[in-house]
């Protein structure tokens, strides 16, 4: 009986002791909220557009542990900096890390839209859509890349989708205008014209 007590008693001196050590997952859970912390603040920094301090603390972070959105806001970040190269790269790298996230096909997209490779920047921005339905600027820029492949129709369609979205931006009824004047109607393009006109008006 005696021994049957003191091996309680030692167990029980051995589980308070294991209790206080931090086990290997509360470790981590450490290291992912002060990572998460480190993201938030490096969004901070670029809302208020001191970008090149945001670009030093998100590349503190180790690559494993960037987010999609740390990725992409990397990318921005170049692409202000006129490193194209490499916000393309960056874009890539926030897509493999959520491949639907939505904003990187959208960014991704636009980059090969004013390298004019229109039939690229259609593929990203399809997808863009695709995780995010209700996205105006999405089936905007896909509406801009179906004119500089000249499909009007589609060019069109997609401008009608982004204004059904988001009816008070003048740029979607300026193009709406535009295609109508392409496809050789110009009743329709002058009243989309008059729109455009009107809402610059009303800004």
């Amino acid at each position: 009986m005696k021994r049957l007590i003191l091996l309680l008693t030692f167990l029980v001196m051995f589980c308070s002791v294991e209790s206080f050590a931090a086990l290997p997952w509360q470790k981590q859970q450490e290291q992912i909220v002060e990572v998460d912390a480190t993201s938030e603040q490096a969004k901070i920094l670029y809302a208020q557009n001191e970008i090149d301090e945001a670009l030093k603390l998100l590349k503190s972070k180790g690559e494993e542990y960037r987010t999609a959105e740390d990725w992409l806001i990397i990318g921005n970040i170049l692409q202000d900096k006129d490193r194209i190269d490499e916000a393309v790269y960056m874009f890539k790298k926030s897509i493999e890390k959520d491949p639907k996230y939505y904003k990187a096909h959208y960014n991704l997209g636009y980059i090969y839209l004013i390298q004019d490779r229109p039939n690229m920047a259609l593929a990203e921005f399809k997808k863009a859509v695709k995780y995010k339905d209700n996205f105006a600027y999405g089936y905007y820029n896909m509406g801009c890349a179906y004119l500089k492949l000249k499909q009007y129709g589609s060019a069109k369609y997609n401008f009608f989708r982004a204004v059904d979205l988001k009816n008070d931006e003048p740029m979607f009824y300026y193009n709406l205008a535009y295609t109508y004047k392409q496809m050789g109607k110009e009743k329709q393009a002058k009243t989309y014209l008059d729109l455009y006109n009107k809402l610059l008006e009303r800004n």
